[in-house]
């Protein structure tokens, strides 16, 4: 087990924060560097390449349960998706499928740090997200739960932002960001009158940890700690070794009409609200505008109460 000093999920790399999350020495890399597996869209552009192609897959032990993980890295090209990154996501979710019963993963993590799919590979991009899309549902009608851990810089935006939606866990930290368009995207669309990118708070308001929380589409909040983001990860791998949750298909007629039902429900409740200090407010908290200032541990014990 990592122990030791605080780490920032939002700072680390895509290694560390897979070094950290795993247990000590039990983490094996498929596709490493040394097999130089290298976009061959981005080589014919001239633009700059990495030897991963911005992606960590792999196997590891979390807590002594056998996980298999893919961590993006947000720092090369934003984490973005492309035809050998979207690739090897998909691939390792194949492969929860086709490991021996004795290695058959408690879970699937997937550390999303992510812009959306890679521009300069256009539709071999959106081919890719296509695909981690329909892998995540064929490992979760398994009984293969799939974790989507958020916290890192460039967040959970574009197709990577409806993927981390599929998923049966959505652990993100304050800092973590969850959407579909970014905010420059939606400036340049919409305008700034619209949505200034600019405005930092306001992206957190709209986009980031607590409110996403608050809306039910993360199912839990932590500190911006890669130890908090492993001890949740840990207790729920125990939950369900004792009691199976993600066993059925998700896909029933009684799974989507309950959902619908959800979403009738927080349309009824936020209908009116344009950002998180409304939504706040209308979540029965006592003082919206200070929210942003809550500690984790006083947001969800007031979210909670609030319920």
């Amino acid at each position: 087990m990592n122990a030791g000093r605080r780490v920032s999920y939002y700072e680390a790399s895509a290694r560390t924060r897979v070094a950290r999350l795993a247990d000590e020495a039990s983490f094996t890399e498929f596709c490493p560097p040394a097999q130089r597996l290298t976009s061959p869209h981005l080589a014919l552009l001239g633009a700059p390449l990495a030897f991963d192609d911005g992606v960590v897959v792999g196997r590891a032990r979390l807590a002594g349960m056998p996980v298999l993980i893919a961590a993006q890295e947000g720092k090369f090209n934003g984490g973005a998706v492309g035809e050998v990154h979207g690739a090897k996501i998909r691939g390792l979710l194949d492969r929860a499928l086709n490991e021996a019963s004795s290695e058959r993963p408690a879970a699937v993590l997937l550390l999303v740090d992510s812009g959306g799919v890679r521009l300069h590979e256009a539709n071999a991009g959106l081919i890719a997200i296509s695909e981690i899309m329909r892998a995540v549902l064929r490992v979760q009608a398994a009984g293969i739960p799939v974790f989507a851990l958020v916290g890192g810089s460039c967040g959970a935006f574009g197709g990577m932002g409806i993927v981390t939606r599929l998923c049966n866990e959505v652990i993100v930290s304050e800092l973590g960001r969850i959407g579909l368009s970014g905010p420059e995207v939606i400036e340049t669309v919409k305008g700034v009158e619209e949505f200034d990118s600019k405005d930092r708070p306001l992206i957190w308001r709209v986009t980031g940890g607590k409110l996403r929380r608050t809306l039910g589409e993360a199912t839990r909040l932590v500190d911006d700690d890669v130890a908090a983001f492993r001890a949740v990860v840990a207790e729920r791998l125990a939950a369900e070794s004792v009691q199976p949750a993600h066993s059925a298909p998700v896909a029933s007629l009684a799974s989507l009409q309950a959902a619908q039902q959800k979403l009738a429900a927080r349309l009824a409740r936020f209908s009116t609200t344009r950002d998180g200090l409304e939504i706040w407010g209308a979540a029965g908290f006592a003082d919206p505008a200070g929210v942003p200032l809550l500690t984790t541990a006083s947001f969800n014990q007031q979210l909670g109460e609030a319920a």
